[in-house]
């Protein structure tokens, strides 16, 4: 979905601990560990997943072909496998009938194509990228790239603009440092193959400083934004489920309820 500024944001939040303290939001099985750091007057909470303890899944439609649209959705649909949604957050932008703006690829399918297109949207602007998974090793490229090398990921999703590209802001014009048009944002970065970080502002941030965040404080040489006001983050572990406007593409790490202790 693009940015919207009517976008309303209802989610309940309750941050605790304090910030730059590691919180482990699942047990021994599964241990995704969210941080909350405080960065020139903004917080932003990452949360690491480690790809040789967990399986991170991407979602978008149930069965029936019915877009999940709610973490609540997806969460009650696995339980009904068996299955637990240990942790979620919006994977991109989407259309309005909630399909993936660009390339969409789960367990290996690829379900909607990459889009070249170009323009002044924020998915559009240059260079844009995708997040990939191949088996447990996880990257985040430019769409070009993409193109080029033509991989065959276990899932893959296609956002923009990247965020930081060869260890550099990039220079499309959302990322002029003086714009003061600031936003509720996330973001992924794969610092090393087997782990993936995820970001989400506490507040509203300006393209440039969420960039920078990922560029000094995570020390990522390649990062994606996913999305603006919709972003959301689902860590029932940290008591928090944000319930805000609906969403398309969703990544989850997805474990056992017998391994959960349920």
């Amino acid at each position: 979905m693009t940015e919207s500024p009517t976008t309303v944001r209802r989610m309940t939040r309750r941050l605790s601990g304090l910030v730059g303290a590691v919180l482990i939001c699942c047990g021994v099985a599964h241990a995704v560990e969210c941080q909350i750091d405080a960065v020139g007057g903004t917080s932003f909470t990452a949360c690491r997943v480690d790809l040789n303890r967990e399986r991170l899944d991407l979602f978008w439609r149930d069965t029936a072909g019915r877009p999940y649209r709610q973490f609540s959705v997806l969460r009650d649909a696995l339980e009904k496998q068996g299955k637990q949604l240990v942790f979620a957050v919006n994977a991109g932008m989407y259309q309005p009938d909630f399909s993936p703006v660009g390339l969409f690829v789960a367990d290996g399918r690829e379900l909607v194509p990459l889009n070249r297109h170009t323009g002044s949207g924020n998915f559009s602007q240059q260079p844009n990228g995708v997040f990939l998974l191949e088996g447990n090793s996880a990257r985040v490229i430019t769409t070009n790239d993409y193109g080029l090398e033509k991989p065959k990921p276990l899932l893959a999703t296609q956002s923009g603009p990247m965020l930081v590209h060869e260890g550099e802001i990039t220079t499309s014009a959302v990322m002029n440092p003086k714009s003061p048009w600031r936003k509720l944002r996330n973001g992924v970065c794969a610092p090393s193959p087997a782990t993936v970080v995820f970001v989400i502002s506490e507040s509203p941030v300006t393209f440039y400083a969420f960039a920078s965040y990922f560029r000094d404080s995570l020390h990522c040489r390649e990062a994606l934004y996913l999305d603006g006001s919709i972003s959301s983050l689902y860590a029932p572990r940290l008591d928090r489920e944000d319930r805000g406007s609906d969403m398309g593409p969703i990544l989850g790490v997805v474990g056992s309820r017998a391994e959960s202790g349920h």
